[in-house]
């Protein structure tokens, strides 16, 4: 899979709290999550994302909460993959099940907001676009780029049912 956009970049320990703040979890409607996703961290963030947008940050993202609300935010406001520098195991889990490709990768230490990208996921390679400099990054195995190609855990299970 490769994706090209534009990124946002975050800090270390970006947590689900933040994410998606605990006051809007009294629904599960991606739009509505969608709305307010990162708006403790930037309130620019939901009014200003676009489809194929890119989260870059540092280390242990997502943590925290275990809430699978911070993944299904994060995809139902157009970003097409996060990348950091590592995430929190349960919201590694809660991304690939909902469909949400993520990498681990060094690269946020030369991006700015509003930088593009492009990423090949199956190579594990990230080109930063402003000045033609390559990254590597984690390699998403098969078997879950099928779970991100059939929008995460239960559309590859119909799929896999035919149902």
């Amino acid at each position: 899979m490769k994706i090209k956009g534009r990124v946002w970049v975050y800090p270390d320990n970006v947590d689900t709290d933040v994410i998606i703040p605990a006051r809007y979890l009294n629904t599960s409607d991606p739009a509505e999550l969608a709305k307010h996703c990162m708006e403790d961290i930037d309130e620019s963030f939901a009014k200003e994302v676009k489809n194929g947008d890119i989260i870059v940050a540092g280390y242990n993202f997502g943590s925290g909460s275990s809430r699978e609300h911070a993944p299904i935010a994060i995809k139902a406001s157009g970003v097409a993959c996060v990348i950091a520098k590592s995430f929190s195991r349960i919201f590694y889990r809660n991304a690939f099940n909902i469909g949400l490709p993520i990498l681990e990768s060094d690269v946020v230490d030369e991006l700015e907001k509003g930088d593009e990208i492009e990423v090949d996921t199956a190579k594990g390679e990230i080109i930063i676009l402003k000045n033609g400099k390559v990254f590597k990054s984690s390699v998403i195995p098969e078997f879950m780029q099928q779970l991100i190609e059939s929008g995460g855990l239960f559309g590859y299970a119909k799929k896999l049912l035919n149902v």
